[in-house]
């Protein structure tokens, strides 16, 4: 057997355990591992996996060939570096040695975690999204978009490329069975066209025939906002400062990762927001 077969032996996926397998990229992570044939393992708490309680890592990660890594509250979070790269050293003593992360386009603070999974032994990849198209009609979002009409945020006049998470998903199964193509490579993911917060709120008003506003807040107020939600200080503080980070401009263009793995161009926000339309999500 030549080296190179023992390699492709060595990296051949066929279980992929996919954390956050009920959220918003890893149902679609699931779904598309399953359309390429691969065996899902998914682990979320109702599965018995914790990010947070390393007793639960072994049963989810033994005897898979490859994970999906998404961190539950955010890639930048003050303990994912410790909690990302304890799941990927785990994983590498396990023997599953293919590992894609989930990261956010331009987030300086997301850095740490992304050298963690490098520093840990294993085949990664890491995926940096743009701001997810479906924050629109998945998620805390919707509801004051259904019921008030209007959305307030912080993302002033930014123009951002918001992405299909579809097509993160497309990407991540593809980064996980390529092989040595996309090992130690990051790609950074987007939609096709920038627009502004209050220009997708337009296209969302267009499509469901409402009379919909985007107001936009400063970070802090919409953290008082957040706040009287009930969501624990700590996880405001965090939030405020990712916002007020993210939300400056530097993301106003687009990125070709989804071009250079799928070989096709990324869907457009506008076809995620006719599909949910359709499908009533903003009807009050």
């Amino acid at each position: 057997m030549t080296q190179n077969t023992e390699h492709t032996e060595r990296t051949r996926v066929s279980t992929v355990v996919v954390t956050g397998a009920s959220g918003r990229t890893g149902s679609r992570v699931a779904a598309a591992a399953r359309a390429a044939g691969l065996t899902v393992r998914a682990a979320t708490r109702a599965r018995g996996f914790d990010w947070r309680d390393r007793s639960t890592w072994e049963a989810a990660l033994r005897g898979a060939d490859a994970a999906y890594l998404v961190h539950p509250l955010d890639v930048g979070a003050p303990d994912a570096p410790e909690a990302v790269g304890g799941l990927a050293r785990e994983a590498v003593r396990l023997g599953v040695r293919r590992l894609v992360l989930l990261s956010a386009r331009g987030e300086e603070r997301a850095r740490p975690t992304e050298r963690a999974l490098a520093e840990s032994g294993a085949e990664w990849t890491v995926v940096r999204a743009a701001w997810f198209a479906q924050n629109f009609s998945e998620g805390p979002l919707v509801e004051e978009i259904r019921a008030a009409g209007e959305l307030v945020f912080p993302g002033g006049a930014v123009r951002e490329p918001f992405v299909d998470v579809r097509d993160v998903a497309d990407v991540a199964v593809a980064a996980l069975t390529g092989g040595e193509r996309y090992v130690r490579r990051t790609v950074e993911v987007s939609g096709p066209r920038l627009l502004s917060f209050g220009e997708a709120i337009a296209e969302i008003a267009a499509a469901t025939g409402r009379e919909l506003v985007y107001r936009a807040v400063s970070a802090r107020d919409y953290g008082e906002r957040m706040a009287a939600f009930g969501l624990p200080p700590e996880e405001v503080e965090f939030l405020v400062e990712l916002f007020a980070s993210l939300l400056d401009g530097h993301n106003a263009h687009l990125s070709d990762g989804v071009r250079q793995v799928l070989g096709r161009a990324p869907r457009d926000f506008g076809d995620v927001v006719r599909e949910a339309a359709a499908d009533g999500v903003w009807k009050p």
